[in-house]
C-alpha cells in the first residue's frame, strides 16, 4: 500500500531525544516522495518507527508487508498490502499464503519483483495477555509469512511483533540487540524518519477504526429518528420508484436536493477535527432530506449520475454528503449504505485519497457483497489502475454522451462504472443512459432490494437487476463487525487469489 497521495497535516514533531538504539543493521532505507529526501533505516526500531509512515496510519489487529527491491545497492520499499489477522489460527497459513503471493504477483505485474520482504504483525493484548504474550502467540503467523515468501525466493529480512507500545523481532536472538521483554516504541513524531515525512508531505492519520468511525453509523436516540424517517419515505418512493414516470422525477428530485445540500455544507464555516467536522455535517442535514436521498440512489442511473460530482469544487462537499448519508443509513437500512459508501470510496479515490477508498469501498462490499460497482472500484483501487478513464465515462454522461464510445488511455474500450449492473425497465434508455447490459444467464435471478415501510411490510425499491444471488439467500452473511471493515479477517480464502486485501504494487 502506498502513500503517494496523503496530503500535508499537523505533525507532533519535537526536540525530545530518541533513546540509543543497537546497532544491528538493516539493508533497507525509505524515500520520500522526492528522491532527494532519504532516510536510512538501520535498527529493527527504526523498522517500527517506520509503519505508520509506510501506510499513512496506524494499523491496528493486522498484519502488514512491506517489499523491498535493489536500487543503487541500496534496498528501498516498493509495494506495501495489509490485511486483519484472523481470529482463528487455522486461518492463518491461508492468510499468509494469500498476502505473501498477492502482493509479490501485484509487484510483478507493474514490472518491479520484490527481491526482499519486510512483515510486521501489530495486535494489541486481549485481557489478560502481555505484549511478549502476543508476540509467542503469533509466532507460527509469522514463521508462515517466512515460509510462503521463501516459497517464492524472497527472503524475511525482518519480522517485527508490535504490541501494547514494544516491539520484538522473531528473526534476531542476540539479546543485546532484541530482549525477551521486547523494546520500547519511540514517541510517535520525534523519530528522524517522522521528521522527513512531514518535510515531504506525508501524514499519518491516526488508525483505520478512527477512518471507518467517519462512514458508521451510530447506535444514538438519532438513530430511531432516522429509521422514522426512512420507514416514512420508503411508503411514498418506493412505490414512485416503481413506476416509470415516477422514478425519473424521484431521480431528478434526488439530484436537486443531493445539490442543496452540497451547497449549504460548502458554505459552513470550517471546525477543526475530523469529529467535529462530521458532527457539523450531520446537523446541516435533515432526517427527512437523509432518507430521501439514501432511497433515492438506490437507483443505479441516479447513483452513476451523483458520481460525477468527483473533482474540482464540487468533490470536497459530495464527499462530506456521501460520508454524512453512510452515517444515517441506520438498523434494518444498514445495507442501503452500499451506494453512499461506494460514491464515498469512488469520489475519495479520484481526489487521490487512496486510503479512505480502499476503507469505504471495502465497508460498502461489507453492506452488500454483491454490489458491483464497489467490487469493481476496489479492485482497480488496491490493483493501483489509473481512475481518469471512469473519470472520462462520467464526464461523457454528464455532458449528454452516454452513448458515445468511452476509451481508456490505452485505446480499450472502458465500460461504463455500473456496466452489467443496470438494466432498463422498458428496454429502452433515456438520453445520457448507457445501453442495458445483457441479462444475467438462465437459472439465475436477480433480488430487487427490499424495504421495510413504517407498517411492516416489505416493498420493493428498485426495478432495476442486481448481481445473481443464491436461489436460497445469502448464506454466509457478514456479521455487523464485518459490514463495518473491522471484521473481514475471518474469511480470507475467498478474497481473488493474488490479489492483496490492501495494496499490492507500488
Amino acid at each position: 500500500m502506498t502513500n503517494h497521495s496523503e496530503t500535508t497535516g499537523p505533525s507532533d514533531s519535537g526536540d525530545i531525544p530518541r533513546p540509543e538504539q543497537p546497532s544491528r543493521k538493516a539493508p533497507t532505507s525509505y524515500a520520500g516522495p522526492g528522491d532527494e529526501h532519504q532516510v536510512t533505516l538501520r535498527t529493527p526500531a527504526e523498522l517500527a518507527d517506520a509503519l505508520p509512515y509506510l501506510l499513512g496510519y496506524r494499523p491496528e489487529d493486522s498484519i502488514v508487508l512491506a517489499a523491498l527491491r535493489d536500487r543503487e545497492g541500496r534496498g528501498r520499499f516498493g509495494g506495501r498490502a495489509r490485511l486483519g489477522i484472523p481470529a482463528s489460527s487455522d486461518d492463518w497459513a491461508c492468510a499468509a499464503g494469500q498476502l505473501v503471493h498477492g502482493l509479490i504477483t501485484g509487484s510483478e505485474r507493474r514490472g518491479v519483483r520484490p527481491e526482499q520482504m519486510v512483515a510486521y504483525l501489530c495486535q494489541e493484548p486481549a485481557p489478560g495477555e502481555t505484549g511478549r504474550d502476543v508476540m509467542e502467540r503469533l509466532r507460527p503467523l509469522a514463521q508462515r509469512l517466512r515460509v510462503e515468501c521463501g516459497t517464492l525466493d524472497v527472503p524475511v529480512v525482518e519480522a517485527l511483533c508490535i504490541s501494547a507500545g514494544r516491539f520484538w523481532s522473531y528473526c534476531c536472538d542476540d539479546e543485546a540487540c532484541c530482549p525477551a521483554e521486547g523494546l520500547p516504541m519511540g514517541l510517535p513524531g520525534t523519530s528522524v524518519l517522522a521528521a522527513a515525512a512531514t518535510y515531504a508531505g506525508i501524514q499519518v492519520r491516526g488508525s483505520l477504526s478512527d477512518l471507518r468511525a467517519r462512514l458508521l453509523p451510530g447506535e444514538t436516540a438519532v438513530a430511531d429518528e432516522q429509521t422514522a424517517a426512512l420507514d416514512s419515505a420508503a411508503t411514498t418512493l418506493v412505490a414512485r420508484i416503481l413506476d416509470p414516470d415516477g422514478r425519473s422525477e424521484v431521480a431528478r428530485e434526488t439530484l436537486e436536493t443531493a445539490e442543496r445540500v452540497m451547497r449549504r455544507l460548502a458554505g459552513a464555516p470550517p471546525v477543526s477535527g475530523m469529529p467535529a467536522e462530521d458532527l457539523r455535517d450531520d446537523h446541516l442535514l435533515g432526517h427527512d432530506e437523509a432518507a430521501a436521498l439514501i432511497l433515492g440512489l438506490q437507483d443505479r442511473t441516479t447513483r452513476d449520475r451523483a458520481a460525477g460530482w468527483m473533482e474540482g469544487d464540487e468533490a470536497a462537499p459530495a464527499l462530506r454528503l456521501w460520508r454524512a448519508l453512510a452515517r444515517r443509513c441506520v438498523g434494518p437500512y444498514g445495507e442501503h449504505a452500499a451506494a453512499p459508501l461506494t460514491l464515498a470510496g469512488w469520489v475519495a479515490w479520484s481526489t487521490g485519497d487512496e486510503l479512505e477508498a480502499r476503507e469505504a469501498l471495502a465497508m460498502a462490499l461489507g453492506a452488500d457483497s454483491d454490489y458491483l460497482f464497489a467490487r469493481l472500484l476496489h479492485q482497480a483501487c488496491n490493483e493501483g489502475l489509473d481512475p481518469e478513464s471512469i473519470r472520462r465515462c462520467l464526464r461523457a454522461e454528464r455532458e449528454g454522451g452516454g452513448g458515445a464510445e468511452r476509451e481508456g488511455g490505452d485505446g480499450a474500450e472502458v465500460p461504463s462504472p455500473d456496466e452489467g449492473e443496470r438494466t432498463s425497465t422498458t428496454g429502452s434508455r433515456g438520453p445520457g443512459e448507457p445501453s442495458p447490459a445483457p441479462r444475467p444467464p438462465s437459472g439465475r435471478r436477480r433480488r430487487a432490494r427490499s424495504l421495510t415501510s413504517a407498517d411492516g411490510t416489505r416493498r420493493r425499491a428498485k426495478p432495476q437487476n442486481r448481481e445473481p444471488r443464491p436461489e436460497n439467500g445469502r448464506p454466509g452473511s457478514p456479521s455487523r463487525a464485518e459490514r463495518s471493515g473491522a471484521g473481514r479477517t475471518g474469511r480470507t480464502c475467498a478474497r481473488t487469489p493474488g490479489t492483496p486485501a490492501e495494496g499490492g504494487g507500488e
